[in-house]
């Protein structure tokens, strides 16, 4: 059995392919370049625009909280602000009991080791009724809300490309350096 296979194999392989079928259309540049968008941890690749906390706030309202609850904590959705109720931000000796219990702190605000994810996320994948419908304002917007969900910014923060990265997130410290040298030994 296995040489008629490795035969009908062998076989396969060598007759011509057909063409591929005609599927899809030809993007041009500025489409490709729409689609390829990526947002690094530095900031590199936002896009111009920015938004408020109290924006966000509005939006948030109208888009998210139907699947992520009102403070972002009770909805059927991933959970977006604080940590899981055990550990409270305010808490001193929550690093301790953070590295203790790792897994028990499951939020976008605890988790997620930069802001600029939290924003290219947001801005592919959201609302999940309809992605890729919040304009860059918007986006930005809804991430200051977030941050601001989790004490990472104050009430009137606004986020922009210079603004957006600099925001230290709690998850940070659980990851590596994208830009460290991976042949580097500690």
């Amino acid at each position: 059995m296995s040489v008629a296979a490795l035969t009908w194999g062998s076989t396969a392989l060598a007759q011509p392919h057909a063409q591929a079928p005609d599927l899809g259309q030809v993007l041009d540049p500025a489409q490709a370049q729409a689609l390829s968008s990526t947002v690094f941890p530095d900031g590199r690749g936002l896009p111009v625009g920015q938004g408020s906390v109290p924006q966000g706030r509005a939006l948030y309202a109208a888009q998210c909280a139907m699947c992520h609850g009102v403070r972002g904590i009770e909805g059927p959705a991933a959970r977006l602000a604080g940590s899981d109720g055990f550990f409270a931000w305010s808490d001193p000796l929550r690093p301790l009991r953070v590295l203790k219990h790792p897994i028990l702190v499951q939020s976008v605000g605890a988790q997620w080791p930069y802001a600029t994810s939290i924003f290219d996320y947001v801005r592919r994948a959201m609302p999940y009724h309809a992605p890729k419908s919040l304009s860059n304002n918007e986006v930005y917007a809804v991430t200051a809300y977030l941050l601001h969900l989790n004490h990472l910014v104050p009430p009137d923060a606004v986020m922009d490309s210079r603004t957006l990265p600099a925001v230290r997130m709690p998850g940070h410290a659980r990851t590596a350096d994208p830009s460290a040298d991976p042949g580097a030994r500690p």
